[in-house]
């Protein structure tokens, strides 16, 4: 899922499941209600946090590093903590 700026051009930002092993991001927004926000947020995942993620093969967990930790996150957390790109 590729999110759109209010101009309606794509400005990069992806879901973190969309990103392949290897891949970096920054953190740039994340969705859902207050628990969700309250848990991405002490797991590290905050506006600006560089992410790497370590393993995604298309279904069940994926593993990415966030603030020097390994953190698994289920198919639907993931799909909720929007990043832009960076280059490898």
């Amino acid at each position: 899922m590729s999110r759109t700026s209010s101009s309606g051009r794509n400005d990069g930002v992806v879901s973190l499941s969309s990103l392949r092993s290897g891949e970096h991001g920054e953190v740039v927004d994340l969705a859902g209600g207050r628990c969700m926000l309250s848990r991405m947020t002490a797991l590290g995942f905050t506006p600006g946090a560089d992410v790497t993620v370590v393993q995604n093969y298309g279904r069940g967990p994926l593993i990415a590093r966030v603030r020097d930790a390994r953190i698994a996150l289920g198919r639907g957390e993931a799909d909720r903590v929007y990043v832009r790109r960076k280059p490898a």
